[in-house]
């Protein structure tokens, strides 16, 4: 899967986003496991990304017709897996009740192409390690992130990672302090979005708006998924978000969405 930003030559319509989002995500957290040196798993109908104790197993479900081959392979993954699982399958197709899992549900939401505002805010593409390390942290206590503590610099956004093309982190700040941040990915002519963190000192300021916004601004000529959460979903459709689907999420109770 290529890492790109250019723009898809078709109209894309809400029916198609579950398999753009699962596309989008699987370049994701490919481009992540690679980056921190972990095993990619590539099958036809899923992607797993096999990490360690602390970062955990990521499956991302490509297809909404799995066979049984390959649901086995799937749950052999996880039954000796050595830290926390999220499994996530945007088509809401494949039933892993089997595994013992939490699971919950979350909109998958698409935005067409079209022209975003500026944020109020400042926001700034990451470029230093420093600033990478700040959103870093950010996002690791806005999404209680307790598996990367203590704190390592690096483990969950590595240096190499924001050296893939088509991957940006961006930091938001408020009067010269880190408030919040984000990541986007742009593959195959569309966009997402992950990790949409504010700082809890920082909250209902406005700075998860401003971070999409600058997310947003160099990638608005593609089309762009995401799954929301609930806090997040009323942002998301401000900025011009259709909610498509429902994506479901499987987890071990120690792994964080």
């Amino acid at each position: 899967m290529t890492m790109e930003s250019t723009s898809t030559d078709r109209p894309v319509s809400l029916p198609e986003a579950p398999t753009l989002q699962a596309r989008n995500s699987a370049a994701f957290w490919a481009a992540t496991g690679v980056s921190r040196g972990h095993e990619v798993i590539r099958r036809r109908g899923f992607v797993a990304v096999d990490g360690d104790e602390r970062a955990g197993q990521r499956i991302l479900i490509q297809e909404p017709d799995l066979d049984p081959g390959e649901v086995a392979e799937l749950s052999e993954l996880t039954r000796r897996r050595v830290g926390p699982v999220t499994i996530e399958d945007p088509f809401s197709s494949t039933d892993l009740a089997h595994l013992g899992m939490r699971t919950w549900q979350m909109p998958v939401m698409l935005r067409l192409p079209g022209p975003v505002a500026a944020p109020a805010l400042d926001v700034t593409r990451v470029r230093q390690s420093e600033d990478l390390r700040a959103a870093e942290q950010v996002v690791i206590e806005a999404f209680d992130l307790d598996g990367f503590q203590p704190y390592r610099p690096g483990e969950l956004f590595p240096t190499s990672l924001v050296e893939h093309p088509g991957v940006d982190v961006f930091l938001a700040s408020v009067d010269g302090a880190v408030a919040g941040a984000g990541l986007s990915v742009a593959a195959d002519g569309i966009a997402s979005h992950y990790w949409i963190a504010t700082s809890s000192a920082f909250r209902s300021r406005g700075v998860g708006r401003a971070v999409m916004l600058g997310a947003l601004a160099d990638v608005a000529h593609l089309p762009a998924t995401l799954t929301a959460s609930k806090l997040g979903r009323p942002l998301y459709e401000s900025l011009g978000y259709t909610v498509a689907a429902p994506s479901t999420w499987w987890a071990t109770p120690a792994a964080d969405a």
